[in-house]
């Protein structure tokens, strides 16, 4: 019986890291449509490091390899994003 509840929680948290993960877009559409141009803000690559947290601790759990490398890639990919972002700005303050 435990599995089955352990199985349901992990459901949970797989449409919770999707969701996240729709939000991203969702977002960053929002932002375009304000701007009248393509805007990538920073609340899409938090959200991203979000959803793809939790989506690779599903991943894990289901032991489903591609999905566990897609979404460690991904993780790396939106943290040297923000890392970058932060690293400008910095620089920009300094100026």
């Amino acid at each position: 019986m435990q599995d089955v509840q352990g199985g349901h929680i992990w459901i949970i948290v797989g449409i919770i890291g999707q969701v996240l993960f729709f939000i991203r877009f969702f977002v960053q559409w929002l932002a375009s449509e304000r701007a009248g141009k393509s805007v990538m803000p920073m609340a899409f690559w938090y959200f991203s490091i979000m959803g793809g947290l939790i989506l690779f601790a599903y991943a894990l759990w289901r032991q489903d390899p591609v999905f566990i490398l897609g979404q460690s890639v991904g993780i790396v990919i939106y943290s040297r994003n923000l890392y970058l972002i932060r690293k400008e700005a910095n620089l920009a303050k300094d100026r």
